[in-house]
C-alpha cells in the first residue's frame, strides 16, 4: 500500500508498505479517507526525528472499516469512522484514577506502530469513533484536533459570557475559537502575525482580530476591555515568544491554558511573569485529548458538535493533496514556502 514513512530528521518517503491485517480478535482495520498533518508531525519531521527508523507516520483520519477481528462487537466493515489515536497503559497511576491524558506511558500510532498515513490503517476497536453520515470524512480527518482543544477548555472554569483571548491563530487555535463560543464565550479575540490565518479566524467566528506586529497583543486586548485583559487566555502557537507574551493577556484572577508546544527554551521577560504573580493567574497545561471512560468525552462532543455545524473546519483546509506530495509538502512547511493552515492527504488518491 502507500504510504509516508518517517526515517530520520526531514526524511520522509513516499513509499510502499505492507497492509495490516488482523492480528488480535479486537483489531479494526481502517481504508484512510483523509489524513491530516498535525503540527507534532511537523515538529518530529523537522528535528526530533522517528521512534521507529521508517515507521509510516501520521495520525489524524478518517475512514471506512474493511476488516474486523473474532471479538469486535459493535464495528463492523462498511461503518464510517474516525480513531482515537492514542495508547495508553491502564496500569500507572494516573490511568488508575482515571486520567490517561497523563498515562506514564501515552504515545500514538506513528510513534511505535504503523499510523495513517497510508491506505489503511489498524486500531483496537476501544480507539474507533463512530462517524454520522453528515459529517463528512474531510472534517472527521479533524476530530482529533478537536478534541485536544476541547480537553484544554476543559480543564479551563471558563463561564458563558466570558472573553476569551486566542494566540496563534494554527489549526489548533482556529479549533480553539469555534470551542470557545460553544462553552459560552461572548467575545473571542484570535491574535497571529499572519492576516491570511486572522481572516480564516473571522470566518470561524472570531470577533476581533489583533495583528500582534502592529502594537503588542496585550496592549490591543486592553483597548478592547477597558484595561482589564480576557477571562481566558489559549496559548495555541507553540512558540517561545507567545508563550511568555501570553501572561499579559488575562485580567486579574485569569485563566492562562497552554494548548501549544513549544520546542526550544522559554525566556520570560519580568513584565511578563509579573504577571503571573501580581494578577494572581491560574496557569494550565493541557495535553492530548483523553479523559475517562476512554477515549472520553472530548470525542463524542467533537463529532456531535460537527455533526450540527457548530464546529466548521471547511475553512481551515488549506491543501487537499496525494500522498506522494508529502516529501514536498513537509519541506515547504518547515521552510515556510506558501501559506498552509490545514492539510489533508488523500492515501487512496496516490
Amino acid at each position: 500500500m502507500r504510504s509516508l514513512n518517517l526515517y530520520d530528521e526531514q526524511d520522509i518517503r513516499f513509499e510502499e508498505s505492507e497492509e495490516p491485517v488482523i492480528e488480535q480478535a479486537d483489531d479494526v482495520i481502517i481504508k484512510v479517507k483523509a489524513v491530516g498533518i498535525c503540527g507534532s508531525d511537523i515538529s518530529r519531521y523537522k528535528k526530533l526525528g522517528p521512534y521507529v527508523e521508517g515507521m509510516t507516520f501520521g495520525h489524524e483520519f478518517s475512514g471506512v472499516v474493511t476488516d474486523v477481528g473474532t471479538g469486535v462487537k459493535n464495528v463492523k466493515p462498511g461503518d464510517r469512522v474516525s480513531g482515537c489515536p492514542a495508547f495508553y497503559c491502564g496500569e500507572c497511576e494516573s490511568c488508575q484514577k482515571g486520567e490517561p491524558s497523563r498515562c506514564e506511558k501515552l504515545h500514538v500510532i506513528g510513534a511505535h506502530v504503523p499510523g495513517a498515513y497510508a491506505e489503511f490503517v489498524s486500531l483496537p476497536e476501544e480507539n474507533i469513533v463512530p462517524i454520522p453520515d453528515n459529517v463528512d470524512y474531510d472534517t472527521a480527518a479533524l476530530i482529533e484536533p478537536s478534541s485536544v482543544v476541547a480537553h484544554g477548555f476543559y480543564r479551563t472554569s471558563i463561564q458563558p459570557g466570558a472573553e476569551v483571548a486566542i494566540m496563534g491563530c494554527g489549526s489548533i487555535g482556529l479549533l480553539a475559537v469555534q470551542w470557545a463560543k460553544i462553552f459560552g464565550a461572548k467575545k473571542v479575540y484570535a491574535i497571529d502575525i499572519d492576516d491570511t490565518k486572522l481572516e480564516v479566524a473571522k470566518e470561524v467566528g472570531a470577533d476581533v482580530l489583533i495583528n500582534s506586529l502592529e502594537k503588542p497583543a496585550h496592549e490591543q486586548i486592553e483597548a478592547h476591555t477597558n484595561g482589564k485583559g480576557v477571562d481566558l487566555a489559549v496559548e495555541s502557537a507553540g512558540s517561545p515568544i507567545t508563550s511568555a507574551q501570553v501572561f499579559a493577556l488575562p485580567k486579574k484572577g485569569g485563566e492562562v491554558v497552554f494548548m501549544g508546544i513549544p520546542y526550544a527554551d522559554i525566556n520570560i521577560e519580568r513584565f511578563y511573569f509579573e504577571r503571573i504573580v501580581r494578577n494572581e493567574l491560574n496557569v494550565l497545561g493541557s495535553w492530548n485529548a483523553l479523559s475517562s471512560p476512554f477515549p472520553g468525552k472530548e470525542w463524542s462532543s467533537s463529532v456531535h458538535y460537527m455533526s450540527t455545524g457548530q464546529l466548521d473546519v471547511k475553512p481551515m483546509i488549506s491543501h487537499r493533496l496525494n500522498l506522494r506530495e508529502g516529501p514536498e509538502t513537509f519541506d515547504n512547511l518547515i521552510n515556510r514556502k506558501g501559506s498552509y493552515v490545514k492539510v489533508l492527504f488523500y492515501p487512496e488518491l496516490g
